[in-house]
C-alpha cells in the first residue's frame, strides 16, 4: 500500500522529539509498504532549519518527509498557534502531489485538525481510504482544559469538523482505550473505534555521551523526578504545594525537568526550599538519563472529562520504560499504569492526599519501590513496541482497502 501520513506535529528526530506517526511510517516501510510523512516546521517540540522555500523535503531513517514553513508561534495556548494551523492547511491545499505516488491511505492525525479537510480532499480526488486518527480530543480540550466556551465559534468550527471526519472516514483510530465512547456521544450512534495506544521506538534511545549525573542529584535520597512541560494544562499547583510543604524534609528531594510558562512562577514560589532543583529542557535521550536518576517519578493532569476516555500521554510510556514507579494525580479512566501495577493513583485534586499519598510510596523504601518500577517496564516493552503497533495498524489498514482479503 501507499500510505501517507498527514500531521502538523509530526516531526521526525533530527529536528527535535520524534513523533508517534514518523515512528508508524518507518514501521510501515520496514514491513514492506510505502509512507509518506507531510508536517511542517511550526513545532513547539521541534527545532527545523531555517530555509526560504515553503515546502522542503528530506529522507530521514528511510522515511520520505515533506515539510511546510508554516507561520511560528511561542506560547502553545495562543491565538498565534491557531493561525499556525490555518497556515499549514493553507499549505496542504497548494502543496504539488504529482510527484508523489497516489495514495491507497490517507491517515490524518490531529493536532490540527482541520486537516480532516485536506484528507477529505484526498480521499475524493484519489479513491483513497481515510484514517481519522485523534490523539487529543479536539475541541473537548479546548472546552474542558482551555476553559473556552461551547458556542465560541472555534469550537463550533473545530466541533462541525470532528464530526464530519468521524461521519466521512473509513476507519477511526484512537489512542485513548475509550474513545469509541465520544465517538458515540458525538454522532449519536455507535461507530467501530480501532485502538492504537501510543508506544516506543526500539532504537530510539541510544545511549547518550553526557549523563544526568553531573547535574548533582543526590543519591542518598528518595528523589521525586518530574519532567515535561510546566504550563497550566500540566496542573503542577498541588505537587509545588507539597514540595513547599516537605521543605523540612532531610529524606526526599525533588527534581524537575523542562520548560513552560509556569516554570519561572514555580522556581519563584519554592525559592526558598533546599530540597528541590529545576533542571533545564534537555534532548530526548538525556529525559531517561534523567528519569533513571529518581526514585518515583510524577505527572499530573487538569480533572477535565476528556480522561473519562482514558489517557494518551507519551509521558506514562517514557516513564514506564525508565522502569520507575509513578505517582498520578489522574482522575479519569485507568490504563497501563493500572495493568501493569506499577504505581498509584491521587484521585482528587488535593495537596494534603497527594502528600499522604506521596510520603506513603517513600515509605515504601528503595528496593520496593524499584520492584515497584520494574513491572511497568516489563508491561510497556512487551506490549508499545512501535514495530508491533504497526503490524496492528497495518491488519486494520488492509481490511479498508481489501476487504475480500483477510490479512496475513
Amino acid at each position: 500500500m501507499n500510505i501517507w501520513c498527514i500531521s502538523k506535529y509530526a516531526c521526525p528526530p533530527n529536528y527535535g522529539t520524534a513523533a508517534r506517526l514518523f515512528f508508524l511510517s518507518k514501521e510501515f516501510i520496514a514491513q514492506d509498504h510505502r509512507a509518506y510523512l507531510f508536517t511542517s516546521d511550526s513545532n513547539h517540540l521541534a527545532k527545523f532549519p531555517t530555509v526560504n522555500n515553503r515546502y522542503n523535503f528530506k529522507e530521514v531513517e528511510g522515511v520520505p518527509v515533506f515539510w511546510i514553513k508554516t507561520k511560528k508561534y511561542k506560547k502553545t495556548a495562543s491565538f498565534a498557534r491557531v493561525l499556525s494551523w490555518f497556515d499549514f492547511e493553507l499549505g496542504l491545499f497548494r502543496l504539488k502531489t504529482k510527484d508523489i505516488p497516489p495514495p491507497d491511505v490517507v491517515i490524518v492525525s490531529s493536532l490540527s485538525l482541520f486537516t480532516v479537510l485536506y484528507g477529505l480532499f484526498l480521499k475524493k480526488k484519489f479513491d483513497a481510504k481515510l484514517v481519522f486518527e485523534v490523539r487529543d480530543i479536539w475541541p473537548l480540550t479546548l472546552v474542558e482544559e482551555g476553559r473556552m466556551a461551547k458556542w465560541h465559534p472555534l469550537v463550533l468550527t473545530m466541533g462541525w469538523i470532528e464530526k464530519l471526519g468521524y461521519k466521512k472516514s473509513d476507519l477511526i483510530v484512537g489512542t485513548m482505550p475509550r474513545l469509541e465512547l465520544h465517538v458515540q456521544e458525538t454522532l449519536g450512534y455507535k461507530k467501530r473505534v480501532f485502538c492504537s495506544p501510543l508506544g516506543y521506538a526500539e532504537d530510539g534511545y541510544k545511549d547518550c555521551s553526557i549523563k544526568l549525573d553531573n547535574f548533582n542529584i543526590p543519591k542518598n535520597k528518595i528523589v521525586i523526578g518530574y519532567a515535561g512541560s510546566m504550563g497550566l494544562t500540566n496542573a503542577l499547583e498541588d505537587f509545588v504545594a507539597v514540595i513547599k510543604s516537605l521543605k523540612g524534609n532531610d529524606e526526599i528531594f525533588f527534581a524537575l525537568i523542562g520548560s513552560g510558562d509556569m516554570r519561572a512562577t514555580f522556581q519563584k514560589e519554592l525559592s526558598d526550599c533546599k530540597n528541590v532543583h529545576f533542571y533545564p529542557k534537555v534532548d530526548q535521550c538525556h529525559v531517561q538519563n534523567f528519569l533513571q536518576c529518581c526514585d518515583i517519578l510524577y505527572l499530573s493532569v487538569k480533572q477535565s472529562k476528556v480522561w473519562d476516555y482514558g489517557q494518551s500521554m507519551n509521558k506514562v510510556v517514557e516513564y514506564m520504560l525508565a522502569g520507575k514507579p509513578i505517582l498520578a494525580s489522574y482522575y479519569g479512566y485507568p490504563s497501563m499504569i493500572d495493568e501493569a501495577g506499577c504505581g498509584l493513583f491521587v484521585q482528587h485534586s488535593e495537596p494534603g492526599e497527594l502528600k499522604n499519598t506521596l510520603l506513603k510510596m517513600v515509605g515504601l523504601g528503595k528496593d520496593n519501590l524499584q520492584s515497584m518500577g520494574e513491572k511497568g517496564e516489563v508491561w510497556v516493552r512487551a506490549r508499545r513496541s512501535y514495530a508491533t503497533l504497526a503490524k496492528e495498524y497495518l491488519f486494520e489498514l488492509i481490511k479498508i482497502v481489501k476487504p475480500n482479503n483477510k490479512p496475513s
